[in-house]
């Protein structure tokens, strides 16, 4: 009897690559793997609502579009360092910290 390999990734309208009926982008797993190290079983551990062989196809996914993820990982992290300087504001902070002991 052949077996074939399920496909576990589909890619959405906006080219974005998703795990398939778990509401959660390949790029997140990638993540998990590059900041922590984690294992595919560790992934599983963290997030349960992931099969191993959701995980594995996420993985498989990002091995062979590499280049193309992590110019998207990148992307990312640049757009977030760009808004740390709008986000920390210690005249607002201070303010806030004011109104909210006037109460």
């Amino acid at each position: 009897m052949a077996t074939g390999v399920k496909n576990h990734v589909e890619i959405d309208e906006n080219g974005v690559a998703w795990i398939t009926g778990a509401n959660t982008k390949v790029i997140q797993v990638v993540l998990d793997k590059l900041a922590y190290g984690w294992s595919p079983e560790e992934i599983h551990f963290q997030h349960p609502h992931l099969s191993l062989a959701q995980i594995h196809s996420a993985l498989a996914y990002y091995y062979e579009n590499k280049n193309e993820l992590d110019a998207e990982i990148k992307r990312q992290s640049q757009e977030a360092e760009a808004l740390k300087p709008r986000l920390v504001n210690p005249a607002l902070r201070h303010k806030l910290l004011e109104l909210k002991e006037l109460k």
